[in-house]
């Protein structure tokens, strides 16, 4: 019988990670996280409900929102299994297609909800600045077009990932960081030459979030110009405040997502404890808030909820 190389076996299944050396406090990190999934599964959900049945609200910006819930409530889904299983139960194997499952849909849904934030900072560049145009430039089959648009683009661009993932063997460690998996890090576990799916998938983040980040700053620059050159201080303030919610909602977005894209791409081990928080931080925090901040923030959506409560 021939000796077996080890390095060179092929792993069967991957291994997450919850809280490295804390196994013992899994049971309680479990209760906010739960309380966490409980209400973004419920915000987004109820967010969903009272846009769908207000015809008030059939609006391109609550449609955006719309789309908007709908992507949270795709991350929160698409992680809430692993995440759970983990913390709840020790359950830390995950076969390897079922890992690239996973991150197929985590970067596929990142990439739509980077698209819906750009299409929210359109919105609301068309609402400031060409006011008297905005109904005859965001109809509601362009509006439907554009989120078609942001859709197909992001499956464009995500699909080959777990194809390129996929054709390695998996031989020098099967124990990822994360409580799911994520391309960049899958990557790095392939005994093979990973320079295609390196590039790729900076390619892949850059055609996306990076392009789509750079476009919603350019629109808040003619935002702010605008606004700046209204002579009524309480108007600017007004046409300002408009924009609160989706400018918390970029935040909270992309911040968490570029910081844990540079540390997987650059980082040591000294900065893991950044790479645990950012990871839960991106993935949990935003389905979370964006439906707290948008029902405290807009108006008229805030009046329709509170109509429903009443009742």
């Amino acid at each position: 019988m021939s000796a077996v190389n080890d390095t060179k076996v092929q792993f069967a299944v991957f291994l997450l990670s919850g809280i490295p050396g804390h196994e013992d406090v899994h049971l309680w990190v479990s209760i906010p996280f739960c309380i966490m999934y409980a209400i973004s599964l419920v915000g987004n959900s109820f967010l969903l409900f009272i846009i769908k049945t207000d015809p008030s609200l059939h609006e391109p910006m609550y449609i955006f929102l719309s789309m908007l819930a709908l992507t949270d409530l795709g991350l929160s889904i698409s992680t809430m299994p692993t995440i759970l299983g983990i913390f709840l139960f020790n359950s830390r194997e995950i076969s390897l297609d079922a890992c690239f499952a996973q991150e197929f849909f985590i970067h596929l849904l990142q990439g739509i909800e980077s698209s819906t934030l750009l299409l929210m900072a359109f919105d609301r560049f068309v609402a400031i600045c060409n006011p008297l145009r905005y109904a005859s430039i965001l109809t509601l089959p362009r509006v439907a077009k554009m989120g078609l648009v942001c859709v197909l683009r992001g499956v464009a661009v995500i699909l080959p990932l777990p194809f390129l993932l996929k054709r390695f063997q998996y031989c020098r460690s099967n124990v990822l960081s994360h409580s799911y998996c994520l391309h960049q890090e899958v990557m790095k576990l392939a005994c093979a030459d990973i320079t295609v799916n390196n590039i790729y998938g900076l390619s892949a983040a850059l055609l996306t979030m990076g392009l789509d980040s750079l476009l919603i700053f350019l629109s808040y620059v003619m935002i702010l110009k605008t606004v700046l050159s209204i002579a009524s201080r309480t108007e600017s303030l007004k046409a300002l405040n408009t924009c609160v919610s989706h400018f918390c909602a970029v935040l909270l977005f992309y911040v968490p997502e570029f910081g844990l894209s540079v540390i997987h791409r650059f980082g040591n081990s000294s900065s893991h404890l950044l790479q645990f928080v950012l990871g839960y931080f991106y993935l949990l925090v935003p389905p979370l808030m964006n439906p707290i901040v948008y029902s405290v923030k807009c108006k008229h959506l805030r009046a329709r909820i509170m109509r429903v409560f009443i009742k």
